[in-house]
């Protein structure tokens, strides 16, 4: 066989907003780092895609053997058990929940359902490269609007929207700079947007790392949900919940927005393992809690080494910690070839920095001694 030339490639009908598209970067996985540097997988720490250190629950592990005997049948495609779980945590009518395989589906979903060619979407200077991406794959317009302190300056992001604008993208807390916009704030944008604009822009609110937030910063966002007729709330198991190898997200939404959603989703989106494992993880609260504090121990030995280190870093919300650290390619590469993996965000517009996710205690003492060593060498 011989290669497909380039000219033969450009002939390909896709449009130019997609042949103009780049690829998603993920973090480093394990197991290429150890082919490239020929490394020990063992002993390589990752700490670059902000997963929960803990792993996997054991409930949910135990949901999934459970799950697995019937798994030559397709999963239910409206996830009926568990719809009916969150709605009744969350509060809301299992009507009003659509399921994605991840989060990032259901930001893709809310693309492809509410954007389209001659519209724009408005989202923020550093926030979560998915809502340019989605952006552009479903050919609309962008408007970014300008950080403040690292993160949303909502107040500008109002004052973005244009008459085409049909879609707003807030992350709350943001990746990859863990900024993070007060409830009260949050609310008075919501009702800016609906009283200036009604229906007509549709607000994703991703709060892919709510529940890292202390408990006198967490929000009920459903009862935002059940104000706001153009309001799309996202969340993640992926983080907090520790499945990320699953990918099950799910949105929050009333009924006409969840009936556009779900036009657009694909049927089956979520499997059977995945949908068995929310369940119990969602009412896995032992978990959650030790979730939640061995990331808040992690960020004190994170920030802490880092200040003793003279290294300047944004205070996050989230499971990460972005610092900047100068030469972020550089000491990105030779972290990597200790061993240690972390994310440069280059691509997020911030050259001198990496972000760090927060891991195990032993796993925070390992990067921070690699950082110590490359930076004194």
């Amino acid at each position: 066989m011989t290669a497909v030339s380039d000219q033969a490639a450009d002939a390909l009908p896709a449009p130019a907003h997609i042949r103009a598209l780049a690829a998603y970067q993920a973090g480093k996985p394990i197991s290429e780092l150890a082919r490239e540097f020929g490394l020990d997988p063992a002993k390589i720490v990752k700490l670059a895609s902000n997963e929960n250190p803990l792993g996997v629950p054991d409930s949910a592990r135990a949901a999934m053997a459970q799950a697995a005997a019937d798994l030559g049948r397709y999963p239910d495609p409206n996830g009926f058990e568990l719809k009916a779980v969150l709605a009744g945590h969350y509060g809301v009518p299992a009507e009003w929940i659509t399921l994605g395989n991840g989060s990032n589906d259901i930001l893709e979903l809310a693309a492809r359902a509410f954007l389209e060619p001659g519209k724009s979407a408005v989202y923020s200077q550093y926030a979560f490269a998915v809502y340019r991406l989605a952006t552009q794959a479903a050919g609309a317009r962008h408007i970014m609007v300008p950080a403040r302190d690292y993160g949303h300056d909502l107040d500008a992001m109002l004052a973005a929207i244009q008459a085409d604008t049909q879609v707003l993208f807030i992350a709350n807390p943001n990746n990859p700079t863990g900024t993070f916009r007060p409830a009260a704030e949050v609310e008075r944008f919501l009702e800016g947007v609906h009283a200036a604009h009604g229906e007509r822009v549709v607000v994703v609110l991703d709060e892919a790392y709510n529940e890292f937030l202390a408990p006198e910063l967490r929000v009920d966002s459903a009862a935002w949900v059940r104000r706001f007729p153009n309001l799309i709330v996202s969340r993640t198991f992926s983080k907090a919940y520790g499945l990320a190898g699953l990918r099950l997200g799910f949105a929050m939404a009333q009924p006409r927005a969840t009936d556009l959603l779900n036009r657009v989703r694909q049927p089956f989106n979520t499997n059977s393992m995945a949908q068995a494992a929310a369940i119990a993880a969602l009412r896995d609260r032992e978990f959650l809690e030790r979730s939640y504090e061995v990331n808040r121990a992690g960020y004190r030995q994170l920030t802490e080494g880092l200040a003793a280190l003279g290294l300047e870093f944004v205070p996050s919300f989230g499971n990460f910690v972005l610092t900047r650290v100068g030469d972020a390619a550089r000491i990105n590469l030779e972290l990597l070839k200790r061993g240690v993996i972390v994310r440069p965000v280059v691509g997020d517009g911030l050259p001198e920095f990496l972000r760090i996710s927060i891991g195990l205690p032993e796993e925070n003492a390992i990067f921070l001694a690699a950082l110590k060593a490359v930076l004194s060498a």
